[in-house]
């Protein structure tokens, strides 16, 4: 197990450290649950009363305060945890070779230390970067290209002609390619409009588990450089979504819709198609959008409205039952009083 000073976290963070630089972590863990010999954090005041019970050797905290162990000062805390977390648990990936039970066509394009699993097929003309993995049952088709540095867990697809940047995570299960949901009806008949675009996805994106992005009618569906993408999430044909979202799960989001930087949207929103939203927008969770946001709105509900009133319209749902209530006896209280005045007027 990897061992690091304290010397060396605060050097590899650029945070202040109090306390002795010659003691030794081996691990991270919670400030509750955390032993001696594990570095642990604080990133709020209410837990800051816990470093006088942790049995942790040291904590990475946001100010300076009184404290029995040492104490690397940050602003971020749970940041740096992040990134000594890739120090002390590094991924452990399979080492580069080619399985003798996988296919690759001989017209592709191979680079070096690769790993490439069993019963991995890569087809006519693909081209897979330098030490790229391929899980077992991952579906190369013709034409993909494959930025170096990027990992495909098992069973997933990826249609003809798609591209995938640098350094790219998609999670088991996942289809990149296949055919928007595009048709036409006349009359009774109803007819598949030919899908002939592809698909990009830019460097550093992440994609969660079973989820499906579909190829465009014309030209690209294209997923922004370091987006991050939950899983069961459906994106449809010729969508857009800029760099660095944050996207949770089952969301559906409907076909030419244009989604802009930095937007975050909620798990289960429903988003139609040929909306555009805004950079920095926040969508809450199941919120149903109709129409377009603008940039560094907070929106939510069904329909969208402006976040806080979706806060407050939610707040009264609950008291329906009693507003209905109390309505009821006002009716009846009315009604008594308007046939008191009827029966004064006679």
């Amino acid at each position: 197990m990897k061992e690091l000073t304290l010397g060396e976290i605060a050097q590899i963070l650029g945070g202040k450290l109090i306390g002795d630089p010659s003691i030794k972590v081996r691990g991270i863990k919670g400030i509750e649950e955390a032993e001696e010999g594990d570095l642990t954090f604080v990133v709020s005041e209410k837990y800051l009363k816990f470093l006088s019970s942790t049995r942790a050797s040291a904590a990475i905290v946001f100010k300076e305060v009184d404290s029995p162990i040492p104490l690397i000062i940050l602003p971020n805390p749970y940041l740096g945890i992040v990134k000594l977390m890739e120090k002390f648990y590094p991924p452990k990936l399979p080492s580069p070779s080619i399985s003798p039970y996988c296919w690759i066509s001989p017209s592709a394009k191979i680079g070096q230390d690769v790993y490439i699993g069993p019963f991995v097929y890569v087809g006519d003309e693909a081209e897979i970067g330098n030490r790229v993995i391929l899980y077992s049952g991952v579906y190369v088709g013709p034409r993909v290209k494959i930025g170096e540095d990027s990992i495909l867990y098992p069973n997933v697809v990826l249609y003809e002609g798609t591209i995938i940047g640098k350094r790219v995570i998609i999670h088991a299960g996942t289809v990149i390619g296949s055919d928007g949901f595009g048709y036409l009806k006349e009359g009774d008949a109803i007819f598949k409009i030919p899908q002939i675009g592809g698909v990009k996805i830019e460097d550093d994106v992440e994609i969660g588990a079973n989820c499906t992005i579909d190829r465009a009618t014309f030209g690209w569906t294209k997923i922004g450089r370091g987006t991050k993408i939950d899983n069961l999430v459906q994106v449809g044909h010729n969508v857009s979504i800029g760099e660095n979202c944050l996207i949770v799960a089952q969301v559906g989001i409907g076909g030419s819709t244009v989604i802009g930087r930095g937007v975050i949207i909620g798990g289960q929103v429903g988003i139609s198609d040929h909306v555009k939203i805004g950079d920095e927008v926040k969508v809450s969770g199941k919120a149903g959008i109709f129409r377009d946001v603008e940039p560094g709105e907070k929106v939510g509900g069904l329909p969208q409205m402006p976040h806080g009133r979706w806060m407050r319209v939610a707040a009264e749902l609950i008291r329906l039952p009693e507003l209905r209530r109390s309505l009821k006896e006002l009716e009846e209280k009315i009604s008594l009083i308007e046939e008191k005045l009827k029966e004064e007027s006679r």
